[in-house]
């Protein structure tokens, strides 16, 4: 349920949330449960028990946090079922197609954040407006989150389970060798304020940097870590699309670009094999990496990493991924269902969450909750990984979010500056592809 970039990318972030357990306890990935399309919604549980049904992509966590357990504890006469399907690729279409014939629909369905502006710019009518279910406020969730699944009648179809606020994790081993400072004060302090100062950081890694090492994973991880941290990106409020001349856009690509160009990157596209062997061989220094990425970064850096390396802050707050749970109007027990959504996603369960899943909530009241406030990663050397992404998400800008963000973002990355970095495309050749290739597929 993180998705970036790349279509394939979709279901490994999906799974990558099994890992986020890393980030305090450093468990294994795990499966949710068996694929398949959302079951009908309602029916009686037996005994008179209301069956409540959840249907969800990849290992969404909820179920692994134990949260479904402690609700039917909490609420004896509900019995929670959930469905997933692995690829969200494969369920979105199938949970616009149910929601079309108002049948096959799960009391309550998760949506992906790449889908929700679709999803509420195109099917607030057939979903309930959960913002006037009893216990939600709104002032729990932060705004920028809140905005994303309410549209311009004032309707909130969905409410945020988690969100990816963003830093820079990084080897203090390989920071130390190229006589570059290694605490995570004076590292974030490098680049303060100014994704410029990152790449400025850069060349001064690669002047003494250690054989064989780079400084960042690569050149469209850290454009889409920039165009994460901008209010303004691929569409604008009336919902044109203006990422081509959108200066934010520009800037995040001529910076990715002259990271290539310098010889910063390690050529990688994330989320490959030869991406998880950069992370073993200690190939790269720096990637910009979500709350939820601590666990995937320590699975594949495994033990010889631990203790090297740390987090500090992004130059700019940024944000990459998050998923929304919402209730069709076709259901047969909404009441229910929208109550389930409320306690699900209110502070106390989202910290459970994160404390169980890693997945950092999207509830801003939850930030002062022990769980959070407090939580440290052992392996990134006891890094107070609750401060710092609190902090990253409470700085994220309120961002337009675009029906066909992913596709834009996708080619702008998978087409564009891959070339660029991989086989030394010029920029402005690998922008004229990307934007190509973006035009077809948007049917311009």
């Amino acid at each position: 349920m993180r998705t970036r970039t790349r279509s394939s990318r979709v279901v490994v972030l999906a799974a990558v949330a099994a890992l986020g357990a890393g980030v305090l306890a450093g468990c294994a990935q795990d499966s949710e449960g068996p694929s398949g399309s959302a079951t009908s919604g309602g029916g009686d549980g037996g005994k008179g028990k209301t069956t409540l049904t959840v249907g969800v992509f990849g290992a969404f966590g909820l179920k692994e946090a134990g949260l479904y357990d402690q609700y039917m504890k909490l609420h004896p006469d509900v019995v929670i079922k959930q469905t997933s399907i692995e690829r969200n690729e494969n369920y979105y279409p199938q949970l616009l197609t149910h929601l079309g014939s108002g049948s096959g629909l799960a009391d309550i369905q998760a949506v992906e954040v790449n889908n929700i502006a679709e999803v509420t710019a195109t099917q607030a009518d057939k979903l309930v407006d959960l913002g006037k279910t009893d216990g939600v406020r709104q002032d729990s969730f932060l705004p920028w989150k809140w905005a994303q699944a309410t549209n311009e009648a004032g309707r909130t179809i969905g409410l945020g389970t988690d969100i990816g606020p963003e830093g820079i994790c990084y080897r203090k081993d390989l920071f130390a060798a190229a006589g570059l400072p290694s605490d995570r004060a004076s590292v974030g302090a490098l680049w303060a304020g100014d994704w410029r100062k990152y790449l400025d950081a850069g060349k001064k890694f690669k002047a003494k940097a250690p054989k064989g090492t780079a400084f960042v994973d690569s050149a469209s991880g850290v454009m889409a870590a920039i165009t994460g941290s901008e209010a303004n990106r691929f569409y604008d409020k009336d919902g044109k699309v203006i990422y081509k001349t959108n200066p934010a856009v520009r800037n995040a690509w001529d910076i990715a670009a002259e990271f290539a160009g310098a010889g910063l990157t390690a050529k990688l596209q994330q989320f490959t094999p030869a991406w998880d062997q950069g992370y073993a061989n200690a190939g790269f220094a720096t990637v910009s990496c979500p709350a939820w990425m601590l666990g995937y970064i320590q699975d594949k850096s495994g033990a010889a990493g631990k203790g090297k390396w740390d987090v500090a802050a992004a130059p700019k707050p940024s944000n990459w991924g998050g998923s929304f749970l919402v209730v069709p109007e076709a259901g047969k027990h909404k009441k229910e269902a929208a109550e389930l959504v409320a306690w699900l996603t209110a502070p106390e369960q989202q910290a459970t969450f994160f404390a169980k899943r890693g997945s950092f909530p999207s509830s801003q009241a939850a930030y002062a909750l022990p769980a959070v406030s407090g939580a440290k990663h052992e392996y990134f050397g006891n890094a107070p990984i609750g401060e710092i992404f609190s902090a990253a998400a409470q700085g994220v800008p309120v961002q337009i979010v675009g029906p066909k963000d992913l596709i834009i973002a996708q080619n702008l990355a998978d087409v564009g500056m891959l070339q660029v970095d991989q086989k030394g495309t010029s920029s402005k050749d690998g922008w004229n592809a990307a934007v190509k290739a973006i035009d077809n597929a948007l049917d311009q």
